[in-house]
């Protein structure tokens, strides 16, 4: 194969891989979305409702190692397929969940989901940094992943508009209805979850078809025998999962809570008797033909957390250039210190001011990911794969840290609860500062 037949191959894959990260983006999303609705319907505490959240990211610690050795039997590209469809596994599963109305069904449905995203993590993730130069794999990475956060600015318009547009009635309201408006309820309620994610699990399963006949380049090296004994031994790589955990829990707590957050606060009414805040909302619903008239406010407030996933899209674009024209480990230090500074402006201020910061920590969560991701897997040469499974397997902070956070808010509120986030930015800040001065060194 010549180097152009090489390189243009390269691109092609660059590109269909980049489609995975927006398609896992949008769900992973998604799934917060259903979050506030899921502790209307089943009238649950924070804590309980962010189980939601342990089932799907606890999955990434049960499947990441399977994930490797299946993917160092089958290649990525089978591995890829596999991982879509047991995602479209997992949004069918909401159907039934959805129509009885069974919370256990709906976490089995979040865990099989977050089972395929992760088969795609531990696949896509080392496969974009081998896509080339090791000195290029930050870019490249926090280039695909601004594609994944353009699916995770796009998930909370749709969550806001189709899941949670509609008020959900209490226990004692649904007592107080005839049988024919309860079953009509039933209908109305389980409807507003179906419908997404079938439409879902069939674009899922379509491209899950495409991948199965493209042609992508073989990358995958021979895995080394001993190798996951020689990366518990490495400590960069180490503090790097490390990393990743408390990133992924950070990123998670804020974005599961943010409607939560701001309705705490009342500013539901504020935004509603703002003209300027009613325009930005009416604005974006308008993309989908909608408008804020007689909507739960949750779906009013909903509609703002795109600026904290969106804020993520524009950081990652720009990271992928900063990665290139400084030590990545040092945008990574600047980063983190933004984002804390961001949160303690919101949980010292009220209104619009504390709002607006904490949504503002997305754009500075942007880089966190795929530059702590490529900065553990720095000289690990063939051992890189094996290396991506431990890495991913340290996405469960999104499962461990949420449910931390949730047990803070039931007890002591949100603005207490954010000081937890706060801690995982200053480890982010130091494995940043650490891995800039190792490169000097």
């Amino acid at each position: 194969m010549t180097s152009t037949t090489t390189n243009k191959s390269y691109k092609s894959a660059f590109i269909f891989l980049t489609t995975l990260f927006f398609l896992w983006g949008f769900i992973t999303v998604l799934v917060d979305s259903l979050v506030p609705r899921l502790k209307d319907v089943f009238e649950m505490s924070y804590a309980k409702t962010v189980l939601v959240q342990f089932a799907f990211f606890v999955a990434f610690f049960v499947f990441s190692l399977p994930a490797g050795a299946i993917l160092a039997k089958i290649g990525y590209k089978k591995g890829i397929v596999l991982g879509l469809l047991t995602m479209a596994l997992g949004c069918l599963l909401f159907y039934p969940a959805a129509e009885y109305r069974t919370f256990s069904v709906f976490l089995i449905g979040y865990f099989t989901l977050a089972g395929g995203i992760t088969i795609l993590q531990v696949a896509a993730n080392p496969y974009v940094a081998l896509l080339g130069s090791e000195d290029g794999a930050s870019s490249r990475l926090n280039l695909s992943q601004a594609f994944n956060s353009l699916g995770t600015t796009i998930a909370p318009v749709v969550g806001a508009l189709f899941l949670l547009s509609d008020s959900v009635k209490t226990s004692e309201e649904i007592n107080l209805l005839s049988e024919l408006d309860k079953t009509n309820y039933y209908v109305a309620e389980a409807a507003t979850v179906q419908t997404p994610f079938l439409w879902i699990a069939f674009s899922i399963i379509i491209l899950a078809i495409i991948f199965a006949f493209i042609n992508l380049p073989i990358v995958m090296e021979k895995v080394p025998k001993g190798g996951y004994a020689k990366l518990l031994k490495n400590k960069a790589m180490l503090l790097g999962a490390l990393g990743i955990f408390v990133y992924v829990g950070a990123e998670v707590s804020i974005g599961s809570f943010l409607v939560n957050y701001f309705s705490d606060m009342n500013l539901g009414v504020v935004v509603s008797q703002n003209e300027t805040m009613m325009n930005i909302a009416n604005t974006i619903a308008s993309t989908f033909n909608k408008t804020f008239t007689d909507s739960d406010p949750k779906s009013l407030l909903g509609i703002f957390v795109i600026f904290y996933w969106g804020g993520a899209m524009i950081g990652r674009f720009i990271g992928s250039y900063l990665t290139k024209i400084m030590a990545p480990g040092k945008v990574l230090a600047i980063f983190a210190t933004l984002a804390i500074v961001m949160i303690l402006i919101s949980i010292n201020t009220v209104g619009l001011l504390s709002m607006w910061s904490i949504l503002a920590v997305g754009l500075f969560n942007s880089i966190m990911f795929p530059t702590i991701f490529t900065l553990s897997l720095e000289g690990l040469g063939d051992l890189k794969a094996q290396a991506s499974g431990l890495l991913c397997m340290a996405i469960v902070g999104g499962a461990i840290i949420p449910f931390i956070s949730g047990s803070l808010i039931d007890g002591f509120g949100f603005k207490t609860a954010f000081v937890l986030a706060i801690i995982c930015y200053g480890y982010i800040l130091f494995f940043g500062r650490f891995k800039s001065k190792k490169s000097m060194s």
